[in-house]
């Protein structure tokens, strides 16, 4: 394939995309791929995360219209574009039991329904290869779960010209893959590398908690090496200023040690139409002339 090589993001709320496959985006488009994230929600139910701004009464009135500035200015930071599908974030209910979820959220959409608003921007905007969650969400939040699911519906329905009709022109994207933005594999080696040379490490609760669940590894298809982006891939989580404190957990580990222990960022291919070999190293593959 010669033309221009185009790559969708779909994500369930603005952060999920500079958290999860930040640095490969932010690769791909350096080196001339067009790179679109799709954002499903607006993210208005999200904690405000940050001790910073937690308690400051603007923030908490608007969080709607911060969360959509946080968006942009990290769009601008990993050179992406971005499109909103318009849905209303489904808060992430806790308590036993768990409450319902609130009415007109993203979650309870009609799946084929809200599927409709994917296929027609798949259809505008002709990616070749798409991203996205797991049937298990990466983990169980209900927005992340009900992003899976349009996406596989809209992966299969973009190029029917009998399926959405009223959403333009068939296009079929060639390739879908699911996104390991923490595999355990990438906090094992982690914690061991911090572990062994003095540092305190930030994931021992993690791994504990993962061993006690009884979870099984996902299988990895694809390690992207994009650590020369790792800091853009910081500097647009650090964005979204009501979702991470830059003093926190996440920024522990110093840049050289994760290029040095895991330089890559992981994803499992789902969804094929072209002959590829595995493992594989580039999402494009298979596909490039």
């Amino acid at each position: 394939m010669s033309e221009q090589l185009r790559l969708m993001a779909v994500h369930a709320h603005p952060d999920d995309e500079s958290s999860k496959g930040a640095a490969t985006m932010a690769m791909y488009v350096a080196r001339g791929v067009d790179v679109l994230v799709a954002t499903c929600t607006g993210g208005e139910r999200g904690s405000i995360l940050n001790p910073k701004l937690q308690g400051d009464p603007w923030v908490e009135a608007n969080i709607h219209e911060v969360r959509r500035k946080e968006m942009d200015a990290a769009r601008e930071i990993l050179g992406v574009q971005q499109a909103w599908l318009g849905y209303v974030d489904s808060g992430l209910p806790e308590g036993d039991p768990l409450p319902p979820l609130p009415e007109g959220c993203f979650a309870l959409e009609d799946v084929d329904t809200a599927a409709g608003a994917l296929v027609k921007l798949i259809r505008e905007f002709r990616p070749h290869v798409i991203t996205t969650y797991d049937e298990n969400g990466g983990y169980p939040h209900p927005d992340h779960i009900m992003t899976h699911k349009i996406t596989m519906v809209a992966f299969d329905a973009a190029g029917d010209p009998d399926a959405y009709p009223e959403a333009g022109e068939p296009w079929q994207p060639q390739k879908l893959y699911y996104n390991h933005g923490f595999p355990m594999g990438r906090i094992r080696a982690l914690h061991a590398y911090l572990s062994e040379h003095g540092f305190d490490s930030p994931y021992g609760e993690w791994i504990e908690g993962w061993e006690k669940s009884g979870r099984k590894e996902r299988e990895i298809t694809t390690r992207v090496k994009c650590d020369d982006w790792f800091e853009i891939r910081d500097k647009a989580l650090i964005a979204h200023a009501t979702q991470i404190d830059p003093d926190g957990p996440w920024f522990r580990v110093p840049i050289d040690v994760q290029r040095d222990v895991w330089p890559t960022e992981d994803y499992e291919l789902a969804r094929s139409h072209v002959d590829t070999d595995l493992p594989e190293d580039d999402l494009f593959a298979g596909l490039r002339k």
